[in-house]
């Protein structure tokens, strides 16, 4: 996000794309879980800083283009009532990112000609584009909200995708619990992500596979 300081539109709608993906994850992750009966009713469904907001994945969003939220363990969530509910709670933010940054692309689309993400591409986008005001915030937030999603989908911690995986498998092995002690309690999925970050080949090895996958939710752009 820091290459986009050149061009203080896009800057401003990548931050706050960032911000309500962060927001929406955590809406989705509480009402999923209360909804089906895993967590308290009681409970505020509402963001909350220090449980949504991760250190590291604001460090990622900052030197990357793409970040990711606060992890939440497989332990945090009871599988008391089978593999499906905590499976669709930890697939909830991912899903309405990716959802939502659609609809906002179809709105671009709509509003006007989809040249810049044609042109440009979802990795080049998140670095920050110029252009027209509206474009450039629209094809912004959509883009930053998909690439969120799509990121959270990847099975290591601390992504999302890991607890989808764990949750989907009827007894988790020893390789799995092998890989929940290093990349979940030693951190090291953590470090192989800022490392994806900072390591460039023209660009961060993480934006080119964001890129990559992005590209796998846009092939109705032709």
């Amino acid at each position: 996000m820091l290459f986009a300081l050149r061009t203080p539109v896009a800057f401003a709608a990548l931050l706050f794309a960032f911000v309500l993906a962060l927001c929406l994850r955590a809406i989705a992750v509480r009402l999923t879980a209360r909804t089906l009966g895993l967590a308290d009713r009681r409970e505020s469904i509402g963001p909350r800083l220090r449980e949504d907001v991760d250190p590291f994945g604001a460090v990622g969003v900052a030197i990357a283009g793409v970040g990711w939220g606060k992890m939440l363990s497989v332990d945090d969530v009871p599988r008391y009532r089978g593999r499906f509910r905590p499976a669709m709670v930890f697939l909830a933010g991912p899903l309405v990112n990716i959802v939502l940054g659609e609809i906002v692309l179809v709105a671009y689309a709509i509003a006007f000609h989809p040249g810049y993400l044609l042109a440009y591409g979802p990795g080049s986008i998140l670095l920050g584009i110029r252009g027209p005001v509206a474009e450039v915030i629209l094809v912004s937030v959509g883009v930053t909200l998909l690439s969120f999603g799509v990121l959270a989908l990847i099975p290591i911690p601390p992504l999302d995708g890991f607890g989808i995986m764990y949750h989907a498998l009827r007894r988790p092995g020893a390789s799995i619990q092998w890989m929940r002690l290093w990349f979940e309690d030693k951190n090291i999925g953590v470090v192989i992500l800022l490392v994806c970050c900072l390591f460039p080949l023209p660009g961060p090895i993480l934006l080119q596979v964001v890129d990559a996958l992005d590209s796998l939710f846009l092939l109705w752009w032709g």
